[in-house]
């Protein structure tokens, strides 16, 4: 079998709260699989933001191993962690930090640009994508022209533009209405199942979580698989 797309190995995280240590990951281990999708249940606070930031070379561990693709990356330098999130990671946010000044479509060829691709490469992805998520009438609107929902979607396809390998999301549809969250989950649904993502997305949301392969929680520290 091929190696993980992200794979936790005894990760523990610590803070320090007015001088005594907080405990938020105690030892976890996770393993993620191309084509997999895991929904992260858990209480606010229990650390899924922690656990993303730490799944996506955001934040570093203070003990344990983050393997993407079979890759160690907790000693890797600043430099060659940018490199491998850039190239194999994508994220999507519960505000979808699109850049106010873009249309949609250049939102998406952006990512693509900086990471090397011609103008006329990332115009075709992006077309595509928005195309595949039912936006293309919408390329070349600003955000503040598109709904909460098309925003959301423009950032999934942003997320997904240069191809990684994992998909991580905070709460994706957590300021939407339940109508649009819906039409939201659609589209995330379609493009993890077309793409063959390993995708883990950490939601308070159960329609959503019952659409994953899997679901996971936060308990004691530890993540643990849930019926």
């Amino acid at each position: 079998m091929s190696a993980p797309a992200l794979y936790l190995e005894k990760v523990e995280r610590r803070y320090d709260q007015a001088g005594a240590p907080l405990d938020i990951l105690r030892g976890a281990d996770f393993g993620l699989w191309a084509g997999q999708s895991a929904a992260l249940i858990a209480p606010s606070g229990a650390g899924k933001s922690t656990l993303l930031h730490i799944a996506g070379l955001l934040e570093r561990p203070d003990a344990g191993e983050v393997y993407i693709s079979g890759v160690p990356t907790v000693a890797m330098a600043d430099e060659s962690r940018t490199a491998l999130r850039r190239s194999e990671i994508g994220f999507v946010y519960q505000f979808h930090h699109l850049l106010p000044e873009f249309s949609a479509l250049e939102n998406i060829m952006l990512p693509q640009m900086i990471a090397g691709h011609s103008r006329k490469e990332a115009r075709e992805r992006a077309t595509q994508l928005l195309d595949y998520l039912g936006l293309s009438a919408r390329a070349d609107h600003r955000p503040a022209e598109l709904s909460g929902g098309e925003q959301q979607r423009v950032a999934i396809a942003r997320a997904v533009a240069n191809g990684p390998g994992l998909l991580l999301a905070d709460e994706p549809t957590g300021n939407l209405d339940p109508k649009t969250a819906h039409h939201v989950f659609e589209a995330l649904d379609a493009i993890v199942r077309a793409t063959g993502l390993a995708t883990l997305i950490a939601t308070h949301n159960m329609e959503l979580a019952d659409r994953m392969d899997r679901r996971i929680t936060l308990r004691d520290g530890l993540l643990v698989e849930l019926p």
